[in-house]
């Protein structure tokens, strides 16, 4: 075993099980938006995480101080990554079911590819394009298949007629798409620059920042005491998870993977999205539906694939 392996191991690991939890909090903010109003579940969020991470603030010692470019990639990383990514997310998943994100979610590694090619000039193959098609393709036959039966999770139902909920849910959840591919992009370039754990805390305080003026005006509403103490210690996994483990778990993973390679990883979103939406949520897969999920999942591992496996 080379003298990198063992490292190179460890970055993999880091890198799926920040995948996987991000699957399982996906589908777990479905129960969370049926109690909290999404703005003040993402306040809540942010708030939760930034009082886990005050020691992570402080510059070490071995950090450059921060640029202005390193400031701004900050501030986007937050914004695309922690903020939008959540509202478009918790919106997404309270119109559809926590299966659909796991279908939809599994086209990041071709939007990341995407991106690569149109902000970093990297060459894109068939291959490639031929798993977007793919991804792309899963997304629409699941559309078409029509939302799935949750048993178990009220609030399910929403104003608009069930076809335009579904269509706004994935049009939503595909928007969490591009913003989890931003944050991948310029999550690789902070990494050269800055550690893991401050990396986690500063885009963590920016998401704060950003949801505090309607967080804060919503709570002052809001009746926390008719909130039952099981959705609370939902919400405590569910702001450690999301902005604390899989964060970091990301950046460490990155620190020694390139941001294409680690494109492999985001399998582990959709599968385990989908699969505590089945297991957990009494969410159900019909045929069709679990069609589109293998031609979504098709076309990830061919987006995926290594290149000494190709014909």
């Amino acid at each position: 075993m080379k003298p990198e392996q063992p490292r190179l191991i460890v970055a993999y690991a880091c890198l799926a099980l920040s995948m996987s939890l991000v699957g399982s909090y996906v589908a777990l903010s479905k129960p969370l938006a049926v109690v909290f109003p999404v703005f003040l579940l993402a306040w809540l969020r942010f708030g939760i995480g930034g009082l886990a991470m005050l020691r992570w603030l402080k510059r070490p010692p071995e950090e450059p101080p921060l640029s202005a470019q390193t400031k701004r990639l900050l501030f986007f990383e937050s914004l695309f990554g922690n903020f939008l990514f959540t509202l478009c997310m918790i919106y997404g998943v309270k119109l559809t079911s926590a299966v659909y994100a796991g279908v939809v979610m599994a086209s990041i590694p071709a939007v990341v590819a995407l991106m690569s090619w149109m902000f970093l000039g990297e060459r894109i193959g068939r291959r490639i394009w031929a798993a977007i098609a793919l991804a792309v393709s899963g997304i629409a036959l699941f559309a078409l298949a029509g939302p799935s039966s949750p048993s178990g999770v009220p609030g399910s139902a929403g104003p608009l007629p069930p076809v335009s909920q579904t269509a706004m849910g994935v049009f939503l959840l595909f928007g969490a798409v591009l913003c989890e591919a931003a944050y991948s992009v310029i999550g690789k370039r902070l990494t050269q620059s800055m550690g893991p754990k401050r990396i986690t805390s500063l885009i963590n305080l920016w998401g704060f920042a950003l949801s505090t003026p309607m967080g804060l005006y919503i709570a002052l509403q809001f009746d926390f005491q008719a909130v039952p103490g099981s959705m609370w210690a939902l919400l405590l996994f569910y702001a450690l998870a999301a902005c604390v483990w899989t964060v970091w778990l990301w950046m460490t993973g990155l620190k020694r993977v390139p941001a294409a390679q680690g494109g492999v990883f985001t399998v582990m979103l959709p599968v385990s999205a989908a699969a505590v939406g089945v297991l957990g949520l009494g969410e159900s897969l019909d045929p069709l539906q679990f069609l589109a999920l293998g031609i979504a999942v098709a076309g990830v591992l061919l987006a995926t694939m290594p290149s000494r496996f190709r014909s």
